[in-house]
């Protein structure tokens, strides 16, 4: 979109009309319902009706990148309360492909996960691939990573890619912006992303309880991301993405970024931040309006050895915890902090054992998901400024011991 075409303007082939607008909130009600139980302050309860169930949000969505939440098994990604998981089409259409899942009855089936499921389209794999990339007005091609065949992928193929995987939500592929970028490298990144955005529309196959959600770029310049919604917006999408955060911009430009952002999005649509984030980033982001999340920070962080609990973040790699019968989180019910003491997750970690990642993995992301329930609780009875003051000061106090913490809260070894 040139410099000096107002906010709101849709690009060309773009239709807007009052009428229009009119049509397309009543299509997208009909096709992907979303209501909304309660509100506090910006803050959001509400239920997303989809083909394969409903989500209730403020949600966490799990990522299983390749058709797998990794260490857990689809039984206990359920038992956890995970409603809706997010895959990846670009690793998908890779390995073992689109069609041949498809073939197999779809990703449904092939991961056994019968609840929702999220796709990401792959610009944020595409702008981590650097030089084995290009980008271009018809879509990028690139080398893949596993065995540098070439490949071609467009907006038309990546909404079919993930037609092929049955999607619950389906993504439009977007060029994720690297950060930090010059406001006309970011603008052209925008204006390519949005261009983008009305091809992935116009291939779209809209079915009842299937849905596509839009993608806002714009790096942290607050005049694209508003001219960004606002073309989304135009356009008409079931849902709305907020992307390319989490990119090393730091929380307290992500958050000034969803101030500007989040009041230009359609109310009545889900709002989604991707790949984003810590507890503290879940907090913040639920209090602005944010409704759907994902990120490998509680799997990641898992495998690794770190705990999120209600004290804060605990490194069972400590020293201290070799001899500690206490549970990880007394304030968990998980089967990790029910049945094992800090000090047999210490040994499982210090002694390579498979298993301790495994269970810190499970007690993440059921933390991840008792928390995101506190929250809509909360913003359904009115308390949410009392649950944030609670949790903040709990996190604050953090875990009792002879340690010392950095200044992200993290325990050193």
């Amino acid at each position: 979109m040139p410099a000096d075409v107002p906010v709101g303007t849709p690009f060309a082939g773009c239709p807007d009309s009052t009428a229009r607008d009119i049509d397309l909130k009543t299509h997208r009600s009909m096709i992907l319902p979303f209501r909304l139980a309660a509100t506090a302050g910006a803050a959001r309860a509400g239920v997303l009706e989809t083909a394969h169930g409903p989500v209730h949000t403020p949600a966490f969505m799990p990522v299983g990148t390749q058709a797998t939440v990794k260490g857990m098994t689809a039984s206990s990604v359920r038992a956890i309360g995970a409603e809706m998981v997010l895959a990846n089409a670009y690793h998908l259409m890779l390995r073992p492909g689109a069609e041949r899942i498809a073939a197999l009855g779809g990703l449904h089936r092939f991961m056994d996960w019968p609840g929702p499921i999220l796709t990401d389209s792959g610009g944020f794999q595409v702008m981590s691939l650097g030089a084995l990339r290009k980008i271009s007005e018809e879509g990028v091609v690139f080398r893949s990573h596993i065995d540098g065949a070439r490949i071609h992928l467009t907006p038309e193929r990546a909404v079919r890619v993930q037609h092929l995987l049955d999607s619950t939500i389906t993504m439009v592929l977007d060029e994720c912006t690297e950060f930090p970028a010059t406001l006309p490298a970011a603008r052209r990144s925008m204006e390519l992303s949005m261009r983008w955005a009305a091809r992935s529309k116009a291939a779209y196959e809209p079915r009842p309880g299937y849905g596509l959600f839009g993608i806002v770029q714009g790096s942290t310049y607050p005049e694209l991301r508003l001219q960004s919604a606002a073309s989304l917006t135009a356009l008409g999408f079931d849902g709305y993405a907020i992307g390319g955060l989490a990119v090393g911009e730091g929380q307290a430009s992500m958050l000034a970024t969803l101030d500007a952002t989040l009041p230009a999005l359609p109310s009545d649509r889900p709002r989604y931040l991707m790949g984003v984030g810590t507890p503290q980033d879940l907090l913040e982001a639920v209090a602005r309006g944010v409704d759907l999340f994902d990120c490998v920070i509680p799997t990641r962080a898992g495998r690794t050895g770190r705990a999120f609990t209600s004290a804060g973040i605990l490194n069972l790699r400590n020293a201290r915890f070799a001899a500690d019968p206490a549970p990880l989180d007394p304030a968990c019910d998980c089967p990790t902090c029910g049945r094992h003491a800090r000090a047999y997750l210490h040994h499982l970690f210090k002694a390579g054992e498979m298993l301790g990642p495994m269970m810190l993995t499970w007690h993440n992301l059921h933390y991840y998901q008792a928390l995101m329930r506190s929250f809509r609780a909360a913003i359904l009875s009115g308390d949410l400024a009392a649950s944030e003051a609670s949790l903040r000061a709990a996190w604050a106090r953090g875990d009792p011991g002879p340690h010392r913490k950095d200044d992200r809260g993290e325990e050193r070894t």
